[in-house]
């Protein structure tokens, strides 16, 4: 693909192309598999459109309905003339890294709107937290005019925590009964969010989650760093109550960072995580190469108890810094 084709892809895309759109993402999804000098032209271009869209993070435990609701906030965002780009994090198989792409089923229903783009993407055997391509097909959608991106999470482990790294809005999902959540969140093991919200409001014990919430968020003075007073919602996805009024505390965050001036520090903080994400991958794929090759004689040693686990690491360190 030469530097003409690139622009007017990129042309069609702006324009709302879905198809051009998706062709654009999934070069900027596999960045490793495309020409340096393509992606940066893209990047180039898409980046400096952007910096506008409002990326919301949606985390909570498998199973607590975050798909359902997530389709239901979509016709609401597109009810008020946004347009919506979803990005569902599915987890990675870990022998072939694929993703069981789960979240596009639940959401087939806005298949068919021109306002909508949705993208499963697999968290690839990254040792913790987002992909670096997460970060890169955020940039991409956010220079594409996209005004909500929609952030699912797999659920579990550290992605949820890194949410926070490239999020404007986070929303943590609670089921009724969750006991262990609201001891994680006394525990403040669950202080990301922005906004909490109980799920599947239409079970008898929702009313007493929610106000467990809403004590632990009073007693325990939870703010985050931005000043903002975490907030907590009742809501029944599949019965599409309380998603308009969701909505609204969203939009309701979105102007206090907008007004505080944070709204440009999350883009800020987005995109150096991005860098330190592909840079951290590079080490880690040059170390795992040390061991196999040059460092394999390291690893012997190691293993016959001839060197430390310390020491065997700063001759690693060497090696990999050419020292």
């Amino acid at each position: 693909m030469d530097r003409g084709q690139v622009e007017a892809l990129i042309d069609k895309a702006v324009s709302g192309d879905l198809r051009s759109i998706s062709k654009l993402i999934s070069i900027v999804e596999f960045p490793a598999e495309a020409d340096p000098h393509i992606i940066e032209a893209i990047m180039r271009n898409l980046m400096g459109r952007g910096g506008r869209a409002h990326v919301i993070g949606v985390t909570g435990s498998p199973g607590v309905g975050k798909s359902t609701l997530i389709s239901k906030m979509i016709s609401e965002f597109r009810r008020k003339q946004y347009r919506v780009a979803v990005i569902g994090i599915d987890p990675s198989s870990p022998f072939t890294l694929g993703s069981f792409m789960g979240n596009r089923i639940r959401m087939q229903i806005h298949s068919s709107d021109p306002g909508v783009f949705i993208r499963s993407m697999a968290t690839r055997g990254v040792r913790g937290g987002l992909s670096a391509s997460t970060v890169m097909v955020i940039e991409a959608l956010d220079g594409l005019g996209f005004d909500k991106i929609i952030v699912e999470s797999v659920g579990a482990g550290q992605t949820d925590v890194d949410i926070i790294n490239i999020s404007h809005t986070i929303l943590n999902l609670l089921m009724p009964g969750a006991g262990d959540e609201i001891q994680a969140l006394k525990a403040g093991l669950m202080e990301i969010g922005d906004i909490y919200v109980v799920n599947k409001g239409d079970k008898p014990e929702a009313d007493l989650t929610l106000k467990q919430v809403i004590d632990v968020l009073s007693y325990e003075g939870f703010e985050r760093e931005t000043g903002w007073r975490p907030r907590a919602i009742k809501v029944s996805a599949v019965m599409g109550t309380g998603v308009e009024e969701l909505c609204g505390i969203i939009e309701e965050h979105l102007e206090y960072l907008r007004r505080g001036g944070y709204f440009r520090d999350v883009v800020v903080k987005r995109r150096i995580y991005g860098a330190q994400i592909v840079l951290r991958h590079i080490l880690e794929s040059r170390v795992d190469e040390i061991f196999r090759g040059e460092g394999s004689f390291i690893v012997k040693m190691l293993a016959n108890g001839e060197i430390d686990p310390f020491t065997a690491s700063i001759k690693i360190l060497d090696r990999l810094l050419g020292r």
